[in-house]
């Protein structure tokens, strides 16, 4: 149950209902129906675990079909930093949708389009002036990818077409962008023998406040030295390793990444996919260090979850090294790349998120951290927890063994919130609007879930 967080005394956590509610036939049909021809994401068809149809979405709620309203502690995979239906968001794409849904961008270009990229290097780390649009975050890392390898051919170094990672990284799921997962924990160990063979330095340590030592550094100064001549780019998720593990590290460790790729000329690609727009605390993670990566991969909260964009930015010097060389052309062209809807949509959150009105984001995702610090520490008594972290508009329980989704999942629909666990973790990434019931009441959730 929700408490205060002055109270000196333990939580008084919520308890499970067991017993079984009637479904009205309304998501008794969906249900079958869905299980008859539709496949899920990182499921089997029919899906092994139960699907909750979904009638509306309003603020930091999920309706279901069957009446029931969930917390959405997921922002629908850290997308929606406003909560749904905001006005200002929703005006912006019926604005854009009276002039032009979608036109080609071969050969075109429109407002919302020049105006975003604008907006964009106006925000982002310094340097970063030249802006590739594309339609997801997987396709903003392949894009990346294809910057640093046309580079190095363009500078006559084609020999440079290895990417290094790290240890618990992940990018994406399209074959590049799986080639610089973690080939052993991650998700895409199966295509192992299909995928580029990249190398791997070992992950970041984990701690945001830990020092950085020399030995933390030494297995990438390593490689860096070894391999040099062979690297074309070093790729990171700064500050927070996502779905690798939601493993928080220290800037400094970010910092000195940096300082060593320029030391060994280098390119470095910053995953700002799920940390981008104040999800760290820092409009962008890689701030917590002050650098300024050579790429830079946006996604996810972009348009504030109305709907798909990404972007890949980068150099004017990458750029012009590109254009200057034989074919003279980045080779990537995505369909709907620059879609005027997204990218109206993505313009409108961006002021959304930086007006601050009535609070500033930051103070609202500093309160967020502060609140999921203090009400998620009474987790770690648990015996199952293994560890409990908290960074920014991030919360997470990392468990001792993985949770059974066919028992969890349901049991935290009963208990009015939605979070999405995966392996070990069970985590949130709230909206920034939620407010502090709502927050405290997912996290009495995941201490219920931990202690089952």
């Amino acid at each position: 149950m929700a408490r205060s967080l002055d109270s000196p005394e333990p939580a008084r956590h919520v308890t499970l209902v067991t017993e079984k509610r009637g479904k009205p036939p309304v998501a008794d049909d969906l249900r079958g129906r869905d299980r008859t021809h539709v496949w899920h994401p990182y499921a089997g068809a029919p899906p092994a675990v139960p699907m909750f149809p979904v009638r509306r979405t309003e603020g930091v709620y999920i309706e279901l079909e069957d009446g029931r309203r969930l917390i959405d502690g997921m922002a629908s995979w850290w997308t929606a930093i406003h909560g749904y239906g905001h006005p200002q968001l929703h005006g912006a794409v019926a604005a854009q949708l009276r002039d032009m849904s979608h036109v080609m961008f071969g050969g075109l270009t429109h407002r919302p389009a020049i105006e975003l990229a604008e907006r964009l290097v106006d925000i982002c780390p310094e340097g970063l002036t030249r802006v590739f649009i594309s339609d997801s975050g997987s396709v903003a890392v392949e894009v990346a990818l294809k910057m640093a390898l046309q580079y190095w051919r363009a500078r006559g170094a084609s020999r440079r077409t290895k990417i290094l990672s790290f240890r618990h990284g992940y990018h994406g799921d399209t074959l590049g962008a799986m080639s610089v997962c973690d080939p052993v924990t991650g998700m895409h160990s199966l295509f192992s023998d299909t995928l580029p063979k990249q190398l791997f330095a070992p992950a970041p340590p984990l701690g945001f406040e830990r020092e950085t030592t020399d030995d933390d550094l030494a297995p990438l100064s390593e490689i860096l030295q070894q391999h040099g001549p062979d690297l074309a780019a070093v790729i990171l998720e700064p500050i927070v390793q996502g779905t690798g593990g939601m493993r928080f590290y220290a800037p400094e460790f970010l910092r000195q990444v940096r300082k060593l790729t320029a030391r060994h000329d280098c390119l470095l690609i910053a995953d700002e996919i799920a940390s981008g727009f104040g999800r760290t605390g820092r409009l962008f993670a890689c701030e917590h260090a002050g650098i300024s990566p050579d790429i830079m991969c946006l996604g996810k909260a972009l348009t504030g979850g109305m709907m798909t964009l990404a972007a890949t930015l980068t150099t004017d010097t990458i750029a012009q090294a590109i254009t200057n060389s034989d074919p003279g052309v980045l080779m990537h062209g995505p369909t709907f790349m620059a879609n005027p809807l997204a990218c109206a949509a993505a313009r409108a959150s961006i002021d959304l998120l930086l007006e601050g009105s009535p609070t500033p984001w930051a103070a609202r995702v500093k309160r967020i951290e502060q609140t999921l610090r203090d009400a998620l520490e009474p987790c770690r008594t648990l015996p199952a927890v293994a560890n409990v972290r908290a960074l920014g508009a991030m919360g997470v329980i990392e468990l001792r063994h993985p949770a059974d989704m066919a028992i969890v999942q349901p049991a935290l629909v009963e208990l009015g919130v939605w979070l999405r666990p995966f392996g070990k973790l069970l985590y949130t990434m709230p909206p920034y609007v939620i407010e502090e019931p709502e927050l405290l009441k997912l996290c009495d959730a995941m201490y219920a879930v931990a202690a089952m």
